[in-house]
């Protein structure tokens, strides 16, 4: 699970294009295509700039402090398919393993 302490920053390899749902994020390096279905969750993926805390984006993208849970494990969803990065000390970003 992330944390809100953590500094996180959406993958130098991840683009995101706006769709009337929300969001396709393609990952260039392993090829996987995420469906970011509310925009909301968009505005937090592209408000993650590597110098604020997840919680501090939360709270600038004014997501109400009662759907943090939610907004967290989509987050730890998308760390764990290498769409996110911790660059909290201590802290590496939860891969899954790829078969390739």
């Amino acid at each position: 699970m992330v944390e809100l302490t953590e500094i996180l920053q959406l993958s130098p390899s991840v683009a995101l294009r706006p769709e009337p749902f929300g969001a396709l994020a393609y990952h260039f390096g392993n090829r996987r295509l995420t469906f970011l279905k509310r925009p909301e969750l968009v505005q937090v993926v592209s408000s993650l700039n590597g110098t604020d805390s997840l919680k501090d984006v939360l709270q600038k993208c004014e997501i109400p402090e009662p759907k943090w849970d939610v907004f967290t494990k989509a987050i730890a969803s998308l760390m764990k398919a290498d769409m996110i990065h911790s660059l909290s000390p201590g802290k590496t970003s939860q891969k899954e393993p790829h078969n390739d």
